[in-house]
Parts: C-alpha cells; sequence; structure tokens
C-alpha cells in the first residue's frame, strides 16, 4: 500500500519566520544563529530529536563554495547529454526497466508517469543511487537557510528537515547534495513532505529507498500537472511540467530525449 503523508504546514507555509534569527555571508555569526534558530524551530514544533541533530549541524564551507559558484547551465544540449552521460543514463535504464517491469508499470498505473522519465531522472539525479552527494545533509540546509542571500527559501526547507529526523524519516547524519537534497532523486526536505510517498508501506518516507523514491518522485510530477499517456515531447504540457523540477531547459530536453530512448 502507498500512503501519501500530508505537508507540514509550518515547513511550506511560514510567514518570513527566518527574520528573527539574523542571517549572516560568513561563519561569524553562524553559532549565534543556530541558538536563535533553535528557539524559532521549538516553536515551530520541531522536537527533542530534530533539535538535538540542530544543536550538532556545522558551518560549510563546501556548501557555500558550491553555492557562490553556482552560474546557470549554458551547455548546449549536445554538449550537455554529452558531460551527463546521457548515453549511459539510457543503456542502464533500459536494463533497470527490463529487470523490474512489474514496478515501473505500477508505478505508472498509479501515477500516470512512465518508467522512462523517472529512470532518466534516477540517473540524471544519482547515476542510480550510486552517488547521492558527499555534503551533511543538515549541515548543508542550516548554512544556506543562514546564509543571507535565499535565507527564507531554505529555512522552509531545514525546518522541514528537522521534522523528518523527529520522525524517523531521515538520519542525522545522512549526506546528499550541496544544498541538502536527498536521496535517490535528490529532494529537497520540505519537497518530501509535500510530495512523499510510502512506496513500500512500512510507515515511512525514506527517499535513500528506492521504492519510497520512485514513488514519491512520480507523486511530485503528478500533483505539478502530469498528464498520464500524453507525450512528454518538447512542447507538449507535460514536457512543461518538467521544469517544475529543474528550471534549466536543457535539463528538461535531457530528460524527455532519455526517458523517450528508455522506454523505445
Amino acid at each position: 500500500m502507498i500512503r501519501l503523508f500530508p505537508a507540514l504546514a509550518l515547513a511550506l507555509a511560514l510567514p518570513a519566520m527566518a527574520a528573527a534569527a539574523p542571517c549572516g555571508n560568513t561563519s561569524a555569526g553562524f553559532d549565534n544563529w543556530k541558538r536563535a534558530f533553535a528557539a524559532e524551530a521549538q516553536q515551530a514544533g520541531v522536537g527533542p530529536r530534530g533539535l538535538q541533530a540542530l544543536a550538532a549541524v556545522q558551518y560549510s564551507n563546501g556548501t557555500i563554495g558550491a553555492d557562490r559558484k553556482q552560474t546557470g547551465v549554458r551547455y548546449s544540449l549536445n554538449d550537455f547529454m554529452r558531460i551527463r552521460g546521457v548515453d549511459a543514463i539510457v543503456n542502464i535504464g533500459r536494463k533497470k526497466k527490463a529487470a523490474n517491469p512489474a514496478f515501473y508499470a505500477a508505478i505508472e498505473q498509479r501515477y500516470g508517469v512512465p518508467a522512462g522519465v523517472l529512470l532518466a531522472i534516477h540517473g540524471m539525479e544519482s547515476g542510480f543511487g550510486s552517488t547521492f552527494g558527499k555534503y551533511h545533509v543538515l549541515s548543508s540546509n542550516a548554512t544556506v537557510a543562514y546564509d543571507c542571500r535565499r535565507s527564507e527559501f531554505f529555512t522552509r526547507h531545514l525546518l522541514a528537515a528537522l521534522t523528518l529526523v523527529d520522525r524517523g524519516w531521515l538520519d542525522p547524519n545522512a549526506r546528499g547534495a550541496a544544498h541538502g537534497e536527498i536521496g535517490h532523486t535528490q529532494f529537497l526536505a520540505g519537497n518530501v513532505l509535500a510530495y512523499g510517498q510510502d512506496g513500500d508501506g512500512n510507515g515511512r518516507v525514506d527517499l535513500y529507498n528506492l521504492t519510497d523514491a520512485m514513488a514519491s518522485t512520480a507523486n511530485f510530477l503528478r500533483q505539478k500537472g502530469w498528464q498520464p499517456g500524453q507525450s512528454y515531447a518538447e512542447g507538449s504540457r507535460n514536457f512543461r511540467v518538467l521544469n517544475n523540477w529543474n528550471a534549466a531547459t536543457v535539463y528538461q530536453q535531457a530528460i524527455a530525449i532519455a526517458g523517450a530512448r528508455i522506454d523505445g
């Protein structure tokens, strides 16, 4: 049985709460911010496990370095597909679909999202689970929540991540991508709460579990407007839905092309 857990209001509909804890653009004020933020998090409903995990986070210079280097995707489609190894993603994706056709058919039947799209995303985001990222998820999320540039946006996801720890859905020591992205398809924590699916029916949403990750990814796309049985080629409505996954046009194009090749 696949279960949908509702979004947590504190993580998705907070009124600019981050303003109470002073943001900063260097590590100098991080410890003071962390103490102030802990009080806010407790008021917002974060429990003992989440607060204990917050106390252990550290300022991540690696996260800030990666964040400052972001310039957007400027490659041509052909270069992007070559750099991201789309041919290999297609070959591996076909094998994974052939090895477990019933699993992907069940996902498509429930959510309307075909295997090719999910496998293309899986390959692009984590190399089919071969690399979840090297960054401490909570420290990365806390660092960009503290950073003044996008504090409000990442505060919501940090509160969500602490809530996942409270629920036992996220290991406090979990590793992910530079901005706190989680698991096989690199969800931000707030999206786990909003769109996460308990694909294996064990009462938890664990994005490091493939079944939960694939169900959650399909649910995300469906909730964003995916139309079952319709084309996802460039120019289609489903193609536009991929913008909600990643705003880079070449990324959307690569998913659509790889997905179509995997699905045959």
